[in-house]
């Protein structure tokens, strides 16, 4: 496999890890201690903060903001612009006024499940789940868990679909059965839960 490619405009820290087959593009940043797998792909000024861990084959789009201490396991896709907070309580200041310091509040963080992907512009705020292969839509403001195989919409992201491993909304074959169109994967719909059948 190719080494890691980063790019002279890039700001990656010394002690960052970047894995073979990876490429951090123009303008991004990785910050310290940060640890991306293999066959990564960070976009134009996307941001990846202190400690944030990414598995392998993640892409993270241009000027997607992935603040510490999120975890994206494998295959996991970042949109355009998304932005994954990190604050319960975001203030610049203490109640006296003075500024408010990196040790002056608790970081909690998003995880991205397996296979999952997070559309343009959409917001996750912290502490947030993602679940394996769901999909958030573009320019949703997820609020509460994703469960596996979900399609969430809106503000606040609410389940609209299911879809499969393909990304591809799965259709009903009754009796709270489901099947990928594009794949032949069937699923089985219980207690507002997905579960994969045997292999199509």
């Amino acid at each position: 496999m190719a080494p890691a490619r980063i790019v002279d405009s890039a700001d990656v820290a010394e002690s960052a890890q970047i894995g073979a087959g990876s490429s951090v593009w123009h303008l991004a940043q990785v910050r310290e201690d940060a640890v991306l797998g293999e066959e990564c792909i960070v976009g134009r000024g996307a941001y990846v903060g202190t400690g944030v861990r990414l598995g392998n084959r993640c892409k993270l789009q241009n000027y997607a903001l992935v603040y510490e201490p999120a975890t994206l396991e494998d295959g996991v896709f970042v949109g355009p612009a998304v932005v994954f907070t990190n604050d319960h309580f975001p203030r610049s200041v203490a109640p006296d006024g003075s500024l408010k310091r990196g040790d002056d509040w608790e970081a909690v963080g998003v995880t991205c499940r397996e296979g999952s992907s997070i559309g343009a512009r959409a917001v996750c705020v912290a502490p947030v789940t993602i679940g394996r292969w769901a999909t958030v839509a573009a320019g949703a403001v997820v609020t509460k868990d994703v469960p596996d195989f979900a399609l969430v919409a809106g503000v606040p992201a609410r389940r609209i679909r299911w879809v499969g491993r393909a990304g591809v909304p799965l259709e009903s074959t009754g009796d709270r059965s489901w099947r990928c169109p594009q794949t032949g994967q069937t699923y089985t719909e219980h207690d507002e839960t997905l579960t994969e059948g045997a292999p199509a």
